[in-house]
């Protein structure tokens, strides 16, 4: 049988489908490859620059990477990618900051490098003296400024600088919760502190952390606080996530509520933990004044600063983030893909990744509930294909994904799951309020308050209520485990992470039969189906199928 993977010369790999061997072949390839297509019978992946660098990030040698691509191609691999693959794999590490008594100090072990580099005008603006032909002394404020200026040129920084200590704060983790129940780290998310911890040395302190929705990132987070022992800083995307890490901490350490501070929209607690939302942050009264809330990172000595959701961090936060390179940074996230393609920001200003979990080996071994994607498709009704054939782009995407008839196939699949807990998730408020009128089930959107959308998630929770009607408000952070249907109706045009979120809000393991369904409902021919293949890449990676059913076939699905 031929092998599964042609290797291309512009950096691209066409795998096969069809092989027996795919699956081993993409989880191999995903480690330092980015899908980019996922049609029916090929998939393309593209190795890039920053692909490699997470890759070697991560420990990966670039001898395995070889090994595998060797392995699994059909033909030999062209000669001009086994060049650009070493070439770039080679540039992680090839600069160094590390700290000289008091200064700050970028180094080379190739002096022609650092010479080529210090040439770069970009650059010159954040260097004082050189010392020898191996390094040269960069200035300390502006330590963030310079590994973003220097990831620009192609170069990322491996960063040993080091990290301020920050005030102490006594945090250690209960065996038994204040609930009652048995508390135990599992063994992959030992993995993940272990890999940004590092026995709190040099190279550790800085990193993203990329874990399944479901699988427990706030239990690394709290793991890691464990062991600094150190004040923290916990930016968080919504106030409800506050008030969730609030409850795990109280839940599952030894900390009290006096030691627990919100910093929201309605509170300015400042406390030795501190849990603030981006949109607090980035505040301001008019466009050209400054941020008023930021003096939050400087008004204690936070020894942590945690970013949960990091692939959502806002511009402003960054900005700021280049600033506080002492201080140990930790991101959180179940996908590293921004759709602004700031993923180099991320790696040069919060850390490289320092720890990934494919998502189907956390289901294999039932950590994340087993999930059934499902595209169902139906027709354009004759009463709005004039309006769509005439309308420009944006609106065509809204008549397709508001198409009225979906209700209908909404009302298919709850006869489907009658027993079950359900999310209707849509991005439009107009659809969502009519299915939520249809069916007399209760919607939660942006303008619902904080106080109605915990009282309605404890009782989805308690199981009081079997649906909800949900906006993209319960995109992120929300813990609703024993939600185990999701019926999406409309998204962010061709929004991956946003499609891995929503798959994420049902994943938590769920008792008896561990299996989740996620439903996915456009509306046939229309660009609508075009920005749903692109949704769907990110799930493809980690090894999902979507099962394509129009909507008379709806009941062939297996439940």
């Amino acid at each position: 049988m031929s092998k599964p993977v042609i290797v291309q010369s512009d950096n691209t790999l066409l795998l096969e489908v069809d092989n027996p061997d795919f699956e081993a072949a993409r989880d191999e390839i995903s480690r330092f490859a980015e899908l980019e297509k996922s049609p029916e019978h090929i998939h393309t992946y593209r190795i890039t620059a920053l692909s490699l660098w997470n890759a070697a990030s991560l420990g990966l040698s670039l001898e395995e990477i070889l090994s595998s691509l060797k392995k699994y191609s059909r033909y030999d691999i062209p000669q001009v990618v086994t060049t650009t693959i070493q070439e770039q794999y080679r540039r992680y590490g090839i600069l160094e900051l590390q700290r000289q008594g008091e200064v700050l100090v970028l180094r080379s072990h190739d002096p022609l490098m650092l010479r080529e580099i210090v040439g770069h005008k970009s650059i010159r603006p954040f260097l004082c003296e050189q010392l020898d032909e191996s390094s040269i002394v960069v200035k300390s404020s502006l330590r963030g400024h310079v590994k973003q200026a220097l990831i620009k040129l192609g170069f990322p920084v491996k960063d040993l600088a080091g990290y301020e200590e920050g005030e102490p704060c006594d945090i250690r983790l209960r065996e038994i919760t204040a609930s009652g129940h048995p508390f135990t780290i599992r063994q992959y998310q030992h993995s993940a502190i272990n890999a940004f911890y590092r026995g709190g040395g040099l190279e550790g302190g800085s990193g993203v952390i990329v874990l399944p929705c479901g699988s427990g990132k706030t239990i690394v987070g709290i793991g890691i606080m464990s062991l600094l022992k150190t004040v923290t800083l916990i930016l968080v995307t919504n106030t409800v996530a506050i008030r969730q890490w609030k409850e795990e901490l109280l839940d599952k350490t030894y900390l009290t509520d006096e030691m627990i501070g919100e910093y929201s929209g309605e509170k300015k607690e400042i406390r030795p933990i501190t849990i603030a939302t981006y949109n607090i942050l980035t505040y301001r009264k008019k466009k050209e004044e400054d941020f008023v809330h930021f003096n939050l990172f400087m008004v204690k000595n936070w020894g942590l600063v945690i970013y949960d959701e990091v692939h959502l961090l806002p511009a402003p936060v960054f900005r700021f983030t280049a600033e506080i390179q002492s201080k140990r940074r930790l991101g959180l996230t179940a996908t590293l893909i921004r759709e602004d393609g700031l993923e180099t920001e991320v790696f040069s200003l919060i850390g490289p990744k320092k720890f990934d979990m494919p998502w189907k080996v956390l289901e294999r071994s039932s950590w994340i509930a087993e999930a059934l994607c499902v595209e169902v498709r139906l027709a354009l009704p004759e009463s709005l294909r004039m309006h769509y054939a005439i309308a420009g782009d944006r609106e065509k995407f809204r008549i397709a994904s508001e198409n009225y008839r979906k209700i209908d196939v909404v009302e298919k699949i709850l006869r489907l799951h009658p027993e079950c807990s359900v999310l209707i998730i849509g991005q439009y408020l107009t659809q969502l309020t009519e299915i939520a009128r249809r069916f007399n089930f209760p919607l939660i959107t942006g303008n619902t308050p904080v106080s109605e959308r915990e009282a309605l998630y404890a009782k989805f929770k308690k199981g009081v209520i079997k649906t909800l009607v949900v906006s993209k408000v319960a995109n992120f952070s929300i813990d609703l485990p024993d939600a185990n249907v999701a019926i999406q109706v409309s998204g962010t045009f061709g929004s991956r992470q946003e499609e891995a979120q929503r798959l994420g809000r049902i994943l938590r393991p769920k008792k008896g039969d561990n299996r989740a369904y996620f439903y996915t409902i456009i509306s046939s021919n229309t660009v609508e189906e075009k920005f749903a293949h692109n949704r769907q890449l990110f799930l493809t990676e980690q090894g999902y199928a979507y099962t394509i059913r129009n909507e008379e076939a709806i009941e062939t699905i297996c439940i």
